[in-house]
């Protein structure tokens, strides 16, 4: 009787014991799916599509936005060119500024030198040279002393060991000062009229300005992913020791990633000069932050080692489109500049948490 009467209570045991590790297995198995599920939407976030998916997400969003508060303003044919034209001037800096921050670098003087190129391209004597000889001397000149800002910056980086900060500001007061030193102060007008024909013309319809800002990013794309000259900027980004065993000559790549965005600066000045027929030691305020802001939330690494010229784009966009929405709403620009101060903490804290969760993973 004792024997039978216990064995309902050991078969219950069993059973219980069965039914805990049923359940256990069950809740560890909903663990390791809801793990590998976020491991998934992680891996998504990290790569080239996710990434730029999220940005088409964020510009979509914004446009809501836009049209919510501002009407029929906002989807106008003349206020959609006003932000492609804002767009293309920013937009060509940032392709160069995606260069030098993949490459491990930095340019606070994008602004001083477009200012400067500005008023040297400008100025009587090469306009005048422009009447004679052709417009493009105009063009040459500009581009030419956005390369030498952008030579003198690489060089005191690369040969000097100055840190790219200390550097590029130095160069953000020298070149600003000089611009004003060159224009006295005041603005100079173009008087050249095949310069302004030429580079307010419409192609098929579009812009010029924007033409050159597509070709530039075409370019700068070709170039970043599809040359040897890209290779070497996200591995002198990535680690310029290794870079240095690897046979590429890291300083002198350095400095050209500096002129290389020197450049960009140069061609930026050109679009300004073009599109308010004037040269100004006040031209380009500002396009630091809006060139570093556009390339570190398009996906580029703060730190160096990756770079993508289709996420610089879509974050030109979604900042310039940011910029208009405030403007059409009558909002002051503080708040735009704590906007997009929130805006490059977040990304960088995203990028930080990424880089984390992958270096955790292998």
């Amino acid at each position: 009787m004792s024997n039978r009467g216990t064995e309902p209570v050991a078969v219950d045991d069993v059973r219980g014991d069965a039914d805990r590790s049923a359940t256990e297995r069950a809740e560890q198995e909903g663990l390791e799916a809801g793990s590998s599920r976020g491991g998934r939407v992680w891996e998504l976030l990290s790569s080239s599509v996710g990434r730029n998916l999220g940005l088409l997400v964020g510009l979509a969003l914004l446009c809501v936005v836009g049209f919510a508060t501002a009407g029929e303003r906002f989807l106008s044919e003349s206020n959609l060119i006003t932000v492609l034209l804002l767009a293309s001037v920013i937009g060509v800096v940032s392709v160069g500024m995606t260069f030098v921050i993949t490459g491990g670098g930095i340019d606070l003087s994008v602004g001083a030198i477009v200012a400067l190129s500005s008023v040297w391209c400008t100025t009587l004597s090469v306009q005048a040279t422009g009447r004679d000889v052709g417009w493009l001397t105009m063009a040459f000149s500009a581009l030419a002393v956005g390369a030498v800002c952008g030579l003198i910056n690489g060089t005191l980086i690369a040969y000097g060991g100055v840190v790219p900060f200390v550097a590029t500001l130095a160069m953000l007061a020298s070149a600003r000062g000089y611009a004003e030193i060159l224009s006295n102060r005041r603005t100079q007008i173009v008087d050249v009229p095949g310069f302004t024909d030429a580079l307010n013309a419409r192609p098929l319809g579009v812009p010029m300005l924007v033409v050159i800002f597509l070709v530039v990013a075409a370019l700068g794309w070709v170039l970043l992913n599809r040359t040897t000259f890209g290779r070497r900027t996200v591995a002198v980004g990535g680690n310029p020791e290794a870079a240095r065993l690897a046979g590429i000559n890291v300083k002198r790549h350095t400095v050209l990633l500096y002129v290389l965005l020197g450049m960009c600066c140069g061609i930026a000045a050109l679009m300004i000069v073009a599109r308010t027929t004037t040269g100004s030691s006040t031209h380009g305020g500002g396009y630091e932050l809006d060139a570093i802001a556009a390339v570190v939330i398009g996906g580029t690494l703060i730190a160096g080692g990756r770079g993508t010229i289709v996420g610089t784009v879509l974050g030109v966009l979604i900042f310039t489109t940011l910029t208009n929405v405030f403007t059409l709403n009558d909002r002051s620009t503080s708040e735009q500049a704590l906007i997009k101060g929130v805006i490059i903490v977040v990304a960088v804290l995203l990028q930080q948490r990424l880089a984390e969760r992958k270096v955790a993973k292998t």
